[in-house]
Parts: C-alpha cells; sequence; structure tokens
C-alpha cells in the first residue's frame, strides 16, 4: 500500500504521557494550563493523566484534582489511563472524562513484570476482569492496544508471528466478553521501531485482520518517531498518538536518551506540507508547546517550536516582497 491518507487523527497524550516521566515536582494548575492552551488548538482528543498508583508513579498523584480544574472545550474528548479496576473507578467518580473502554496486552512479559507487576497469564486474566468492569459500568468497549510490538529492552526484536498471536488473544478475550474491536493500536513502547519494521508489522497485521482499524503509538528515543509515522502512512494507518514538544516517555523502559513520544507539532506541520488534513491549527499548537517546555522547566525535543513553520515563513516572504515593488 503507498496511498497516503488524506486525513489523518491525533490523539494527544503529552499531559499525561508527558509528565508521568518528569522527575521534578510540576504544580497541578500549570498541568491545567498545558491542557486548556491544547484544547484551543483543534485537537480532537486529549489524555489529560493517569489513575495509577503515585508511589509507582508520583507525577500522577494529583489526578483528581487536576480533572477537577481543567476546562472542558465542546467537541474534545479528554481520556485517562488505568491499568486496573481501581484506576477505572476513579476515573468514572471525577464525572468529567469522556470514558472509553480498551483492552491491553504486552508482547514482552519481561517489561509487563516491570511496567504492571504481571505475568502475561496474570495480564489475560486482568483483561477479563476489565471487560467485566466495563460491563457493569455502560462502557462501550472498541479498542485494543498491543505494547511493545516493535522490540523490547529486556527480551530484544519481538517476531512477527507473536505480535499475530498477541492480536488474536485480544479478539479472542473480547468475542469472549460480548465486544467487538474495531481499533488495534500498535505501540512502539521502547522505541525498537523502524520505517522497515513498520510496514513489515503494519502490512502483516492489516493482512491477518483486515477489518480492523490501526492506530500508531510511536516514541522517539531514536529520532525515528516522524520517519515511523510516514512509513505508517505509507500503509494506510490514519490514527497517531502524539505528544506535544516531544513531552514523555515510560519509566519503566530503562532509557538514557530522550524517550518522548512522536512530537504533535513536528507531525502537524508534516502533514500540512504533504496537503495531509488533521484539523489542528500549527501555531496554536507551536504556542502549547513552548508552554509545555516553560512548564516542565527544561528543553523538550521538538523541532518545529523552536524552527517555527514555513506558512509563517512564506507569508513574512510575500508580504516584504510585497512592499518593495
Amino acid at each position: 500500500m503507498s496511498d497516503l491518507p488524506k486525513r489523518i487523527r491525533i490523539l494527544e497524550e503529552g499531559p499525561r504521557e508527558g509528565f508521568q516521566i518528569e522527575k521534578g515536582p510540576i504544580p497541578t494548575s500549570r498541568k491545567i494550563d498545558l491542557i486548556n492552551s491544547l484544547s484551543e488548538t483543534g485537537l480532537e482528543q486529549i489524555q489529560v493523566t493517569s489513575f495509577v498508583s503515585p508511589t509507582a508513579v508520583p507525577q500522577m498523584a494529583d489526578a483528581e484534582e487536576l480533572v477537577k480544574g481543567f476546562t472542558r472545550k465542546p467537541g474534545v474528548r479528554y481520556t485517562g489511563l488505568w491499568l486496573n479496576d481501581k484506576g477505572l473507578e476513579r476515573a468514572i467518580a471525577t464525572g468529567k472524562l469522556d470514558i472509553r473502554g480498551s483492552l491491553s496486552l504486552t508482547t514482552s512479559e519481561k517489561f509487563l513484570l516491570r511496567n504492571q507487576r504481571r505475568t502475561h497469564a496474570q495480564n489475560v486474566e486482568a483483561v477479563r476482569g476489565m471487560i467485566a468492569m466495563f460491563k457493569h459500568y455502560n462502557v462501550e468497549v472498541n479498542r485494543a492496544s498491543i505494547m511493545a510490538v516493535f522490540g523490547c529492552n529486556f527480551e530484544g526484536d519481538i517476531p512477527t508471528s507473536k505480535v499475530i498471536d498477541i492480536a488474536q488473544q485480544l479478539f479472542d478475550l473480547a468475542e469472549e466478553g460480548g465486544c467487538k474491536i474495531k481499533t488495534l493500536s500498535l505501540a512502539d513502547t521502547m522505541a525498537w521501531a523502524t520505517p522497515g519494521s513498520i510496514r513489515r508489522v503494519v502490512g502483516a497485521v492489516r493482512e491477518k485482520f483486515p477489518e480492523v482499524e490501526l492506530s500508531l503509538h510511536l516514541h522517539d528515543t531514536r529520532g525515528m518517531g516522524i520517519a515511523n509515522a510516514y512509513a505508517g502512512m505509507e500503509m494506510g494507518v490514519a490514527i497517531f498518538d502524539a505528544a506535544v514538544a516531544g513531552l514523555g516517555g515510560c519509566p519503566f523502559a530503562s532509557h538514557k536518551g530522550a524517550s518522548g513520544n512522536v512530537c504533535t507539532e513536528d507531525l502537524v506541520f508534516m502533514c500540512d506540507e504533504m496537503g495531509i488534513e488533521t484539523g489542528i491549527d500549527l501555531e496554536k499548537l507551536i504556542e502549547s508547546a513552548l508552554l509545555a517546555e516553560e512548564v516542565v522547566g527544561h528543553p523538550l525535543p521538538g523541532s518545529v517550536k523552536m524552527g517555527g513553520s514555513l506558512a509563517k515563513l512564506r507569508k513574512k516572504v510575500a508580504e516584504e516582497a510585497g512592499k518593495t515593488v
């Protein structure tokens, strides 16, 4: 497949994926400032926090306070992350988030033990329990995700056949629980993906499960984020997770370098220049990226927030040319 999509959807994860790895305390009010700023950019969905143990992820200790404080903008979905029943109950109890069920398995048991302190078998049972919980609260489940799809810092390369097997297990669990998975997210949790492996794995998954819409969650540890996103688009993928300014990373992945998600404004810039619609105002997004850098108090890896958009430069050049005529 080589036809690029005419439009892509970007799911913003900066406030959750981004802040979870920061070591210094970040005031809740500043996190709220960033969420409110992102709400004005045209993003359709923003993941704002995690309902996880504050002992494991200290930056998420203010989840309820944060959700209470931000301003919902009509047309924007605001989501949270949880890993168990207790987390889901906390998210629902806020009364403010868009609660949508998602099932998740991991290809790497070693990473799973570090990330969630579960074996694969325990995780399968946890998914069954989560389906029951979703049913109890009348939460629709139509999405699933697989973590560590392209490789693992603790287990090495992940065979494509294992990804297919895990995907089949997810679909079987969903069917067993009376759910139908419409979207499957493939997560490059530890940034092992390259354009070649994106094409290989996405191609294999699409061939095996042609009726399922695919989404990519890409990390940029080795500078492959944008290249991998483009490779995904070449394979027809039109949904991408991203993090403003390149915020974030997984605190359990043992990275030495930057480990944030593919940068939202860099992805939007590339799409703008290729005529692929995102519905996002790049200039406003750049403002949010600069704010994100201010909030965390250190440089962030995004490039376009520093270089600016070409549209702005083109306008400036045209205006200057008009003055000299």
